[in-house]
């Protein structure tokens, strides 16, 4: 894995909580109106690749690589919490790019992300409906100069034009074909086509029909917009099966959550590696304890446990549950305990067995994609 001497300086200064460790350890284009290679105009906050030879190809390059200066077509999820500034860098330093999960915007909590992982080479994703609250919070991020902001459920109209005043590249995350239409017209550089199989929050869609119906809408409407895939990718055949499907290349949260850079605890990791995709839950439970008004479209993918298990179908008791059971829960997930608070991971939990670096994940991924892709011809 490549990593700046910037970045380890920084990561090696970054104290964490014992709750937050770690477990374990050529050119291919598809064809297509997706498959044209962008001027050097179109380029978008370009990072230059290292030098490569014969030996060290650079696998799958696509419209996002090319306008980015990646070296896969692998975007990290903005997952709240998890997604920190010492796995941004790492994605980024692999070759991706990695993006530090506002969530609800802690200020100081980003601030200090982006001091761990230079703000010009990652982005910064928001929770659209939360941020809108504080914008003030959008500026000051903004005022770091990040590579891109990332806006995830909800109306992204109102914020877009200070991000694109900016001149910071904007991704959208929807999860409808409505939701591309919205985010067309807010002026998305990028658009994420979520499918359920997520993990944590997201909608009914399912990955597999969604994306192909984006891919189509953007052909015809805004070709100049790139797409990416959500939901369900852990692994080089999905990130094959998304670029056949129209993407320019794909979003991963689960695959990469799994990983010693991401803010995990060993027990959540643990949890993870002994379960399967049946072992999950879109629900609002985890929502209701913390007292977090979603908008009732958006559950939350977690692994089932003792909690999901008592509160899952009894709502509204949760709601007027004695105040020990919400502190009983946030105790719990301080501690990163995955019984008394929800471990936020997708259906590709069943796809991952192993805790492996940041860098690692994203060779195998991109290599494993092009060796399918080769052999289909």
């Amino acid at each position: 894995m490549r990593c700046s001497a910037r970045t380890l300086s920084r990561q090696t200064g970054l104290q964490t909580s014992p709750a937050f460790g770690n477990v374990t350890r050529g050119s291919w284009r598809l064809p297509g109106s997706h498959a044209r290679r962008l001027e050097r105009s179109d380029v978008i906050a370009f990072r230059p690749r290292r030098a490569t030879s014969s030996l060290d190809p650079v696998p799958l390059p696509t419209r996002l690589t090319d306008r980015f200066g990646l070296e896969h077509p692998v975007v990290l999820a903005p997952m709240a919490f998890a997604a920190g500034g010492r796995l941004a860098a790492a994605v980024s330093d692999a070759g991706g790019l990695g993006f530090v999960g506002g969530g609800y915007g802690n200020k100081d909590w980003i601030d200090a992300q982006l001091e761990i992982a230079d703000p010009s080479t990652v982005g910064v994703g928001f929770i659209t409906w939360s941020v809108a609250r504080t914008p003030e919070l959008l500026d000051d991020i903004l005022g770091h100069q990040p590579r891109a902001i990332f806006l995830s459920f909800g109306d992204p109209r109102e914020l877009a034009p200070r991000i694109k005043k900016a001149g910071t590249p904007l991704f959208c995350q929807v999860q409808s074909r409505e939701d591309a239409e919205v985010a067309i017209e807010a002026g998305a550089d990028v658009i994420v086509a979520q499918g359920s199989e997520a993990g944590g929050h997201g909608d009914t869609r399912g990955t597999f029909t969604l994306v192909p119906e984006i891919a189509d809408l953007l052909a015809a409407s805004s070709p100049e917009t790139l797409l990416c895939a959500a939901g369900g990718i852990a692994d080089g055949r999905g990130l094959a099966a998304a670029l056949v499907l129209g993407a320019d290349g794909v979003l991963v949260g689960s695959r990469l959550w799994a990983t010693p850079e991401a803010t995990v605890s060993n027990a959540m990791h643990a949890a993870a590696l002994a379960s399967t995709g049946d072992a999950t839950i879109r629900t609002s439970v985890a929502d209701i304890v913390r007292e977090l008004d979603w908008p009732e479209r958006f559950t939350a993918r977690v692994l089932r446990n003792r909690f999901t298990d008592t509160w899952h179908g009894d709502e509204a008791q949760l709601r007027n549950a004695d105040p020990a059971v919400g502190r009983d829960w946030l105790e719990g997930w301080a501690d990163g305990d995955p019984e008394r608070s929800n471990t936020f991971t997708g259906e590709a939990v069943g796809l991952i067995h192993t805790i492996e670096p940041t860098g690692a994940v994203l060779e195998q991924m991109s290599s494993q994609a092009t060796r399918l892709l080769r052999r289909s011809g």
